[in-house]
């Protein structure tokens, strides 16, 4: 093979082909049938995906409509990324006729336990001599709004500003759909698998560089060059939101990593300390780090010198004190209303079965006043009079859908609660609870709360506890900021700037 030295780039330099290809191969695309290479070319091309798209084949002369070429290295120009969908067997052969024309391959085959080491190996010792970088094996592949593809079915491809390095392909579908219903879009998206060559660590570097990233998610497994991640991650020192969802860190979990992608991944306790000292966001499943990703993207980081008092608000007394209960045992505090507030609320005329102390309970005969528009009242007098930390608001729809029938009620209901003021840090922060019978109805218009949330910038959730949790971890990433004097100032990374 054509021997190409690697050239020591910047991150945001190297990358860019991957995340803005202009040329794609696709490896593994039948002439006859339908494989994941084929789908792959249909997603491209019903997605608009304004690059060139190559298939290669050792035999066909078009696939899919367009012309094939015998290997990437029989290409005119140079492929930015090769999507290799072909056998374990196959993929030495492929990478090793490149020729120098190829930046980026993913590859998604996996060989047998037995061979497996001695196959990455070789695979390495390839993309180091042909001079390009290798992403997996045994992945899923890659979705880059911005470059116009991704390897998914039905994901939205609207650009983000979440970008996420995964360590799981089957996770990465789960972080890309489940997200997407959060309403969480990305700047990219990255399946690493088996990571014999990009590494979490060198998207990392990248997202933390990349402008267009706002907050960086990392599910990972095992981190072969520890010493580059704990240093970019003290260089960043919390600076850009960065969410952690660790596996393979129990002595059970290590071994099921180990099957996974052979990975060897530190302890709790090491990944625990890691996170105290750099401002990192440390998950433990996947809807905490999802919860935590909302956080980091919409909400603006306050002082922790305020108070963690939090003003309930929703329709359910019930509800209500559970909720005061999780309140108290993750630290959190009821504020009290101050008597300005108590004295504008005096002026709002309710019907009976209203309560405007802490917890504010409405019910949804009471939350239906002024066509739904008295929420916004209330919600106003508590962020201007008694200021909280946190508004949490929770909304049992099934028993507000009963009103549905009162003209703009359910409308003017979600205007109210999301208010006219842009975020800021002397704003409470606002979180949503969308609580459910799971009713195809009830569901659809939970999703439509959802949406306008997103659009807002609110994060919403199922149920009270998530949306505590949530909070608390995102209280613990605030007191990093404070207690390191970054406060609220999340500028651009010192990794912004040429750092190596």
């Amino acid at each position: 093979m054509t021997l190409v030295p690697r050239v020591e780039q910047r991150a945001s330099d190297e990358f860019a082909p991957l995340f803005r290809p202009k040329v794609i191969a696709v490896v593994g695309a039948s002439a006859t049938g339908t494989t994941a290479g084929n789908r792959f070319i249909r997603l491209l091309k019903s997605g608009g995906y304004a690059g060139r798209i190559v298939p290669i084949h050792p035999k066909a002369d078009e696939i899919e409509g367009i012309t094939a070429y015998r290997s990437i290295g029989d290409m005119s120009e140079i492929a930015d990324y090769a999507y290799l969908t072909v056998p374990a067997e196959r993929v030495e052969e492929v990478l090793a006729s490149a020729g120098g024309k190829l930046r980026f391959a993913q590859v998604m085959a996996s060989a047998s336990a037995e061979a497996h080491h001695a196959w990455e190996e070789r695979l390495r010792d390839l993309c180091y001599l042909g001079g390009f970088r290798l992403i997996g094996p045994n992945c899923m592949g890659t979705h880059s709004p911005r470059g116009g593809y991704t390897f998914m079915e039905g994901v939205n491809t609207e650009a983000g500003s979440v970008g996420i390095a995964c360590q799981s392909g089957g996770l990465g579908m789960d972080i890309l759909r489940r997200g997407q219903n959060l309403g969480l879009r990305f700047s990219g998206l990255v399946t690493l698998g088996n990571s014999i060559d990009v590494s979490p660590s060198d998207l990392f570097e990248f997202y933390l560089q990349d402008p267009d990233t706002k907050v960086v998610g990392l599910y990972i497994e095992d981190v072969k060059d520890g010493q580059r991640f704990q240093q970019l991650a003290r260089l960043n020192r919390g600076r850009k939101p960065v969410v952690l969802l660790i596996g393979g860190v129990t002595g059970l979990g290590r071994k099921a990593a180990e099957s996974h992608t052979g990975a060897l991944g530190g302890t709790e306790q090491a990944w625990g300390a890691l996170a105290r000292q750099t401002g990192m966001v440390l998950t433990n499943t996947l809807d905490e780090f999802l919860d935590a990703l909302q956080l980091c993207l919409w909400l603006a980081p306050k002082s922790a010198r305020q108070e963690p008092e939090v003003t309930l608000f929703g329709n359910g007394g019930g509800t209500s004190v559970l909720a005061t209960d999780s309140l108290d045992r993750a630290g959190f505090k009821l504020a009290v209303p101050t008597t300005q507030a108590r004295l504008e609320y005096t002026r709002i005329t309710l019907p009976a079965g209203a309560s405007l102390e802490n917890p504010i309970d409405l019910p949804a005969s009471v939350l239906k006043e002024q066509d739904g528009r008295v929420t916004a009242k209330i919600l106003d007098i508590d962020r201007r009079c008694t200021n909280p930390y946190a508004t949490i608001i929770h909304l049992n729809l099934p028993v507000i859908m009963g009103y549905r029938h009162v003209a703009d009620f359910l409308p003017n209901l979600m205007n109210s609660v999301f208010g006219a003021e842009e975020k800021s840090q002397d704003r409470p922060h606002c979180v949503l609870v969308l609580r459910s019978d799971r009713s195809e109805e009830v569901d659809a218009w939970r999703r439509s709360f959802r949406n306008v949330a997103a659009e807002r910038g609110v994060p919403t959730f199922d149920e009270i506890p998530q949306a505590i949790d949530a909070l608390s971890v995102f209280r613990r990433y605030e007191s990093f900021l404070s207690a390191t004097g970054v406060g609220s100032a999340r500028v651009q990374s010192p990794l912004s700037r040429d750092s190596k």
